[in-house]
């Protein structure tokens, strides 16, 4: 659905800072494989988080000492996740009673 990716972005980093492979990583594990972020889309809806100061960036190093930005949620970035999530459970409870209505 529409906006579900900064969504998910959010939520994940609203757990911990993470590089971008490790926000794709970690949607892939909590999703338990189902869901695959690919570059393609992850790194331009950062950009469009950073633009939006949802999300702050910092060069670091990660664990295997590679060079990689670190993307921290912001307090705006916070009260948006909270928008978004409540998007969503209405967007779930209406799709839920038009299949219950089959």
């Amino acid at each position: 659905m529409r906006g579900t990716l900064d969504m998910l972005i959010l939520q994940t980093l609203a757990r911990a800072p993470l590089h971008g492979y490790g926000i794709a990583q970690s949607i892939k594990r909590l999703s338990e494989d189902v869901l695959t972020v690919e570059e393609g889309s992850l790194y331009p809806a950062l950009q469009r988080l950073l633009l939006q100061g949802w999300v702050q960036a910092e060069w670091k190093k990660t664990e295997t000492n590679r060079r990689a930005r670190y993307y921290t949620l912001t307090a705006d970035g916070r009260k948006q996740l909270g928008i978004e999530l409540s998007e969503f459970e209405q967007m779930i409870a209406a799709i839920t009673r038009v299949l219950q209505q089959a």
